[in-house]
């Protein structure tokens, strides 16, 4: 990774580069802002998400005081390869991907499917990261993640009916509150208009949701080998993984964060993103 001293210090998402490394055969796309030095924060995405999916509203105010890193998933965006089928493998491809920077410890912020993958990561190499931010997400076996398809497949139907996006839908609840957020949200994300990366397929997609439907059938990890600081983030009425999942995290993983914001769903961080990057920006400066 060019580390270059001399290199101007990129603040905003929208600003950010896109980058490349080369594992194999095998093309990670990431980008990265803020100061250099120390220990950085690996950003993990969801569900079909590519780099052009994480809110500057998060990103800048702990860019403004970390470096921050943002990737997209093998098979997804602007990586090659094959998208995998399973989160364990979706694991250790993010650990590929860091260990190709050359980063021996890092910290992670991460949303729904992302925080799926970021607690198997740690769970096989319990030494990469020292703080753990999860949004959105849940445990391993968790009640009700395998009906994150049929949720999944149903807003985007109602999307494709009105002509919206799906995120307005499985992020954000449908009272005017809500939809107000809602539309925010996606206009924020188009901020940037240059440099923008290629949209995730169908084909991805339907394989990461046939992951996260292993994962939820799958036994229970044991949440008490994750010893390190976590904050843990939820809307109050999260139809995707549902807020009883963040709630369980929260008594499983000890010591643990939980804050959980009113009339909210999926992208609760993102709807009280004025409330949450600021504790999120303190947390991971600690």
């Amino acid at each position: 990774m060019n580390t270059t001293s001399n290199e101007p210090v990129i603040t905003t998402y929208e600003q950010a580069p896109t980058r490349s490394v080369t594992v194999g055969d095998v093309t990670y796309a990431y980008r990265e802002l803020g100061p250099k030095g120390g220990i950085p924060v690996v950003f993990f995405v969801h569900l079909a998400a590519t780099l052009d999916n994480w809110d500057p509203r998060i990103i800048d105010p702990i860019a403004a005081k970390r470096h921050v890193i943002t990737f997209d998933q093998r098979g997804v965006g602007a990586s090659t390869g094959e998208v995998p089928g399973t989160i364990e493998e979706a694991a250790e491809h993010a650990y590929e991907f860091i260990t190709a920077l050359g980063l021996e410890k890092i910290d992670i912020f991460s949303f729904s499917m992302g925080g799926m993958i970021a607690q198997d990561l740690i769970l096989e190499h319990p030494d990469l990261v020292r703080r753990l931010v999860l949004t959105g997400t849940g445990p391993r076996g968790g009640k009700d993640i395998e009906k994150v398809a049929g949720v999944t497949y149903r807003d985007i139907l109602r999307a494709t009916l009105t002509r919206s996006d799906p995120k307005e839908f499985l992020f954000f609840n449908r009272d005017a509150t809500g939809k107000s957020a809602a539309k925010a949200f996606i206009k924020r994300l188009q901020e940037r208009t240059v440099d923008r990366d290629r949209p995730a397929s169908i084909k991805a997609l339907r394989t990461q949701l046939k992951a996260i439907q292993k994962y939820g059938r799958s036994a229970p990890s044991d949440l008490s080998a994750l010893t390190l600081p976590t904050l843990i983030a939820n809307g109050d009425h999260d139809r995707m993984v549902p807020t009883a999942l963040s709630e369980d995290l929260h008594r499983r993983i000890k010591g643990s964060q939980l804050i959980i914001y009113p009339n909210s769903g999926h992208g609760g961080i993102f709807q009280f993103h004025e409330k949450f990057a600021p504790v999120a920006a303190d947390f991971l400066t600690d």
